[in-house]
């Protein structure tokens, strides 16, 4: 097998032992996104590339574009009105974005009246992470053992994986069964809002009712699929920028204190290409542990699991009852 193979088919498709693999460029730092694999299947994969050089989207992509006018960095892993819950794998080499999955199934959220799929582009901020060891004090739960999310509220529709530019405007606490999972809210720097768009109030002046539907959304969508209500830090309280930035500061600590373990109780994958410690890999290394990832892909290899007439359905949420 020809080691290099990955390095010379950029810009196109190949079948990878009949595994198809596909490289786009996704945003100004020219990251290329490769994917491998069918979607709404389990083998279905996006890997990351920068300057020739695989890197993981967790621990390689900077949190921060612009530290002076923190300006970050946000992976989008779910595009708005899709259902697929796609996120960054914790636990596989070089973390690549995959399909949720919830006993052995592919996870897709469910349509609760008058919403349709996911009602933002939604992803997660690179080199963040929420301590399961640490007590969030707002909430008054542990983290979630992940990446902070994120929410791009933008007028565009993103692109699966794109690496895109946001600045924060604002926080949502969410308690989800128990455990702290903040909502970060900003937009694409590029987005025609986003000179209007600088705190969380002008998301209420500018965009009337999104932050309601927000967190409405929030409160009921697991409700279809038999889970209870979530529920809020301070009864639903929208924080402001200066708050946001102050949650990602943290996460970013935790994440500093992640990467330098040499192993973790987690089980969660710290390989990187960019960090220079014990955990780094050189290109080389990358390289061939990534083919045998594709090869172990295509032996694992499954059917789709969509079902559209599933994901077409609306659910009329009884709210008097939450």
């Amino acid at each position: 097998m020809n080691r290099f193979i990955i390095k010379n088919i950029k810009n196109k498709s190949f079948n990878f032992f009949n595994l198809t693999v596909k490289y786009s460029t996704t945003g100004p730092e020219h990251y290329q996104a490769i994917t491998c694999g069918t979607e709404d299947t389990k083998n279905f994969r996006i890997f990351y590339e920068k300057n020739s050089k695989i890197i993981s989207p967790f621990h390689d992509i900077p949190l921060f574009y612009d530290k002076n006018e923190s300006i970050l960095n946000m992976v989008v892993e779910i595009p708005r009105h899709s259902h697929a819950k796609m996120e960054i794998n914790k636990k596989e080499l070089f973390n690549p974005i995959s399909q949720d999955v919830k006993k052995e199934k592919l996870r897709y959220i469910n349509n609760i009246y008058p919403y349709y799929g996911y009602i933002w582009n939604y992803g997660a901020f690179p080199q963040t992470y929420d301590d399961p060891d640490h007590v969030d004090q707002t909430t008054g739960c542990i983290g979630d053992n992940d990446p902070l999310d994120v929410i791009e509220l933008g007028t565009e529709k993103q692109n699966r994986g794109a690496v895109i530019q946001v600045k924060v405007l604002g926080a949502l606490g969410l308690i989800d069964e128990g455990e702290a999972d903040w909502k970060v809210l900003t937009v694409d720097i590029k987005d025609k809002l986003a000179a209007e768009l600088n705190d969380i109030a002008d998301v209420e002046s500018k965009l009337p009712g999104l932050l309601e539907s927000t967190r409405d959304w929030f409160k009921h969508y697991k409700i279809p699929s038999g889970k209870p209500a979530n529920n809020f830090a301070q009864g639903g309280r929208f924080f402001d920028r200066d708050f946001s930035l102050q949650i990602i500061h943290k996460s970013y600590t935790a994440w500093s204190k992640l990467v330098e373990q040499n192993e973790n109780k987690k089980k969660i994958s710290l390989a990187n290409s960019c960090l220079n410690n014990s955990n780094t890999l050189n290109d080389e290394m990358a390289r061939e542990k990534l083919e045998n990832i594709f090869m172990n892909l295509k032996k694992s290899e499954s059917k789709s699991e969509k079902n559209m007439s599933e994901l077409e359905k609306i659910y009329y949420i009884d709210r008097s009852k939450y």
